[in-house]
């Protein structure tokens, strides 16, 4: 096998078509239960006990052992991690590329640490698979990608932010405002990978609104869009609509949201993925 991309399940599919693709699953830990974050997980079973859960919660990424195994026997590897701000994710990857290429002379593995989670995440691997099938070499596909990652951002919209108050990704002040009076927190994936309030919108109409006002602030003019939504289509939809609307040759996708970003995002999120 001449090129294999691998991705943490932060990056919500499980499947690519035209390339070796797999998975590496992160792991929900919510009181003694462990939800792993694979294509067997019943994400809207698990989301819907979190809703009565109050106590501590959180998320363990792969192991190096489960990163090489996931390598398998390709030459050329890369690998896409959720941002290493918030997982030791990339930590594990690098570590097991070292020890892929030291047990595999004359083999590569190039880890991306996305800076971000979910649907960007998806971006840079539909990347990949496009340099790949140009015939790119392996230190071209390596520049190209990293410059594409320049290019791209994440911005999200979200009901309730308990979980990620409860892991200390954001304040408990924060926490308790939205989600009161039908607000809801816009928000980005900063430059440094990190999580960063942008807005607290009142209603609907006006969090996604407020969306499309920042992916122009970042230069979006009609490029590649994905949107995962944790179980609100009806969102993702209109907010699709009104890109497209204000874009028209924009290319606009919907998705599901997998266990980490539906953990994250809980009920109602939208997060998006965009070029810039």
């Amino acid at each position: 096998m001449e090129y294999k991309i691998v991705m943490d399940s932060a990056g919500d599919i499980k499947t690519l078509d035209g390339i070796p693709f797999e998975s590496v699953p992160l792991k929900i830990l919510v009181g003694d239960r462990e939800y792993v974050d694979d294509c067997n997980l019943d994400v809207a079973g698990m989301v819907n006990d979190l809703k009565d859960y109050h106590g501590k919660s959180g998320t363990a990424c792969p192991g190096v052992g489960e990163y090489v195994e996931a390598f398998g026997d390709a030459e050329n590897v890369f690998c896409v991690t959720i941002t290493s701000a918030l997982s030791g994710s990339y930590n594990a990857a690098k570590i097991a590329a070292a020890t892929y290429e030291e047990e595999h002379p004359g083999r590569h593995v190039h880890v991306v640490d996305s800076l971000t989670a979910g649907p960007e995440m998806i971006l840079l691997v539909w990347k990949l698979r496009e340099l790949i099938k140009e015939g790119k070499l392996f230190s071209e596909i390596v520049e190209r990608v990293e410059s594409y990652k320049q290019k791209t951002h994440t911005l999200f919209t979200l009901e309730s932010i308990h979980n990620l108050a409860s892991n200390g990704r954001v304040s408990t002040v924060t926490a308790k405002i939205v989600g009161v009076l039908g607000i809801r927190m816009v928000g980005q994936g900063s430059a440094e990978g990190k999580l960063e309030l942008l807005d607290k919108a009142r209603g609907e109409k006006r969090a996604l609104a407020g969306i499309l006002k920042h992916m122009r602030e970042k230069g979006y003019q009609g490029g590649k869009v994905l949107i995962d939504h944790a179980d609100n289509l009806p969102a993702a939809q209109k907010l699709k609509e009104m890109i497209c609307e204000a874009f028209a040759q924009a290319e606009v996708g919907i998705g599901t949201c997998g266990g980490l970003c539906s953990f994250y995002a809980e009920h109602g999120g939208l997060i998006i993925g965009f070029e810039g």
